[in-house]
């Protein structure tokens, strides 16, 4: 029995959308010469990726004036908020209380982290 296919970004899928993010609605062609910058991607590679994109409602196209213009269709906020829950639920358990003691112990939040999550966390119970 094969597994439903996931909502959430890929690595690449993440490449592009942070291109949308910060560019906004961009042709095909602007999309891989800016994903060039940083590694080889055929154009190809591209277009059935945000092809495979848009099928899981991450992006959108619309007519521009020479070609599509592609658009992310979910916020950063959201990408992140749905990767961040599966990480709990897979590797901690679903527990968020797990996924914060791993960065506290591995070092990765120094003391300024710390204190603006104590300060988050003040906050939101007012």
């Amino acid at each position: 029995m094969s597994r439903p296919p996931s909502t959430h970004p890929t690595d690449g899928e993440l490449e592009i959308l942070r291109v949308l993010w910060q560019a906004g609605p961009c042709s095909l062609g602007q999309i891989a010469k800016t994903l060039r910058e940083k590694r080889a991607v055929a154009l190809t590679t591209v277009a059935t990726m945000l092809k495979i994109m848009r099928e899981k409602k991450l992006v959108q196209r619309k007519q521009g004036k020479h070609a599509y213009l592609w658009s992310a269709k979910t916020t950063q906020e959201s990408a992140a908020s749905g990767m961040v829950c599966k990480l709990i639920n897979l590797v901690f358990d679903g527990s968020a209380q797990r996924l914060v003691a791993h960065l506290v112990e591995s070092g990765q939040l120094n003391d300024e982290a710390r204190e603006a999550i104590r300060r988050m966390m003040a906050n939101k119970k007012e």
